[in-house]
């Protein structure tokens, strides 16, 4: 495979992971260790994952984390009791809520619960709506601001430029829609938002020079619906049967990478591209938070 028209997502991760490693140091070095608490309701499989992957992660770069494990039937009520406890833990700078949550559990009371300025997974109403506003002061969804890191680092030029978004998800779509389309550096796109309910999706997609696919369908986009040189970005995560896997299954993105890559200007792959920036946006937005909860003014780089 040829790899001259990749994005490295490990590769710009592991910057911003040492950019906040020294932001980290700096922190402790004020008698401010950094402190991210993550809540898991169940046992979901997925999470349980997802979870580990970002202890992991803290570790490596000396953020303290804790994670607090509520069973399955845990009430609404019960769980905004401990949201209100950790919103007043002075140690702790961000909480995340892993998501899925039990369908007894509504998650927009439960991302509303959690206070603003504790919020890096930015999915508080204030948060969404100081994105909206263009407020550098919020915090940004972390798979959106990921994207946006990707396509910054890459040297990729939006001003301008014809953005096309797959997808009106809350998490992805719709803030990454809201990054694009600010009076901004590294914003001033025309951004189009597509969904299920778009006639002709292939049009659209022909005419992007930015491609960004988060829909949650297997390899939908294919080589006859993108143009010539367009940057692709495949936020997508899908698992498909698979009798050669051993699990019988594989994961696979929204975008059919071995027919898109030879005629991309630049393209994700998949894994290895959106998914470590996730990630490296989240313990960015903990360190942030930290500095903020103690009145310091750390240089953070901002999407």
């Amino acid at each position: 495979m040829a790899s001259d028209n990749l994005i490295d997502g490990r590769a710009i991760a592991d910057q911003i992971h040492e950019e906040t490693r020294r932001h980290v140091e700096a922190l402790k070095a004020h008698g401010t260790p950094p402190g991210l608490v993550f809540v898991r309701v169940g046992e979901d499989p997925a999470s349980r994952v997802y979870v580990g992957m970002k202890e992991k992660a803290c570790d490596r770069l000396g953020i303290q984390s804790q994670t607090r494990i509520l069973p399955e039937d845990t009430t609404e009520k019960d769980l905004l009791k401990l949201i209100g406890e950790l919103n007043a833990d002075p140690t702790l700078h961000g909480i995340l809520v892993q998501a899925p949550l039990p369908p007894q559990i509504n998650e927009a009371n439960i991302f509303a619960a959690v206070s603003a300025n504790k919020d890096v997974d930015g999915f508080h109403p204030l948060n969404v709506g100081k994105l909206l506003l263009g407020d550098p002061n919020g915090f940004v969804p972390c798979t959106p601001a990921g994207v946006h890191e990707l396509i910054i680092r890459s040297g990729v030029h939006t001003s301008g430029a014809e953005v096309v978004i797959l997808g009106r998800g809350n998490i992805v779509g719709k803030p990454m829609a809201a990054i694009l389309c600010q009076k901004s550096e590294h914003a001033n796109a025309t951004v189009t938002l597509c969904h299920s309910r778009s006639t002709d999706i292939g049009e659209h997609c022909r005419r992007a020079d930015i491609l960004i696919a988060a829909m949650g369908v297997p390899e939908f986009v294919k080589a006859n619906m993108v143009k010539p040189g367009a940057v692709v970005i495949d936020v997508g995560v899908n698992r498909i049967p698979d009798p050669e896997a051993k699990n019988g299954s594989r994961l696979v993105g929204d975008v059919d990478f071995a027919d898109v890559q030879p005629i991309a200007g630049r393209i994700t792959p998949n894994p290895g591209g959106v998914g470590p920036m996730t990630i490296a946006m989240l313990l960015r937005n903990t360190v942030r938070a930290a500095a903020r909860a103690n009145g310091l003014n750390l240089e953070t780089p901002e999407s």
